[in-house]
């Protein structure tokens, strides 16, 4: 995806974030963060938006922590976060090319890499406030998904950091049906290690059979990559253990 696509997406799912908290209501609780209400998912993102935000504006080139989240409520509250949404949507459009700062992942540039995470927070934690309604999370598009679960797999768990560890080595395979992208994700014990392959939606992919696979539409199986959705949201062959072990293993967590 291109730069301006993903602060695109970060600006739609981030207003679609502040819809869906105003439905649900401060207090709502919100089923896909366990212990959250509305509340304190608006005060998380918006502290994460001025901390990317204070990166790209500033041109900071060492890390920074973030501020304290805010302890404002209700309307006062969401008001901070569109505030600190449309901020951070501005630096990033404003930002130059060439901009030198902070990052984390491995990236083109900075600039792409705080517009691809920002917009993957954003897009998940969207999903958050939407579980807080009836209606439940709505669908991701297919592009960004792929390209979430891109970041995610071969991102944050290429890192040292990934506690999705095998005694033995075992593989596991996930295959989005309707975009064609298949990630083979190689455990052991030590760090992950993936391979992205295109193929033919429903084509036969070449190599042999994973000791497990997760397939699904792309945006089924990136929220429940992200640990969104419930097991049963995506289809699983072969060993279930290795799903578990995804469940109670791969969740990345922000300080």
């Amino acid at each position: 995806m291109k730069v301006t696509e993903h602060i695109d997406a970060l600006d739609a799912a981030g207003r679609a974030l502040a819809e869906a908290a105003a439905e649900a209501g401060p207090d709502a609780a919100v089923p896909t963060c366990p212990g959250w209400r509305i509340r304190d998912l608006l005060r998380h993102t918006t502290t994460v938006h001025r901390w990317a935000t204070a990166f790209v504006a500033g041109g900071l080139t060492s890390f920074e922590p973030a501020g304290s989240e805010p302890e404002l409520d209700g309307d006062a509250l969401l008001a901070h976060y569109r505030e600190g949404l449309d901020g951070l949507v501005a630096a990033l459009r404003a930002a130059p090319e060439g901009l030198e700062c902070w990052t984390f992942l491995p990236a083109p540039s900075p600039l792409a890499f705080w517009a691809r995470r920002q917009a993957h927070e954003t897009t998940v934690h969207r999903a958050d406030a939407e579980s807080a309604l009836p209606t439940g999370p709505g669908m991701v598009d297919p592009v960004l998904a792929a390209d979430g679960i891109d970041e995610l797999l071969r991102g944050f768990h290429a890192r040292d950091r990934s506690r999705v560890r095998t005694p033995e080595p075992r593989t596991l395979r996930v295959r989005a049906t309707d975009t064609g992208d298949v990630w083979t994700v190689r455990l052991s014990d030590d760090t992950p290690r993936t391979e992205r392959t295109a193929v033919e939606p429903g084509a036969t992919f070449g190599e042999p059979a994973a000791d497990t696979e997760l397939s699904g539409t792309a945006d089924l199986l990136y929220l429940y990559l992200w640990n969104r959705l419930p097991a049963d949201a995506v289809t699983l062959t072969g060993d279930p253990d290795l799903a578990d072990l995804w469940r109670e293993t791969s969740a990345i967590t922000w300080s």
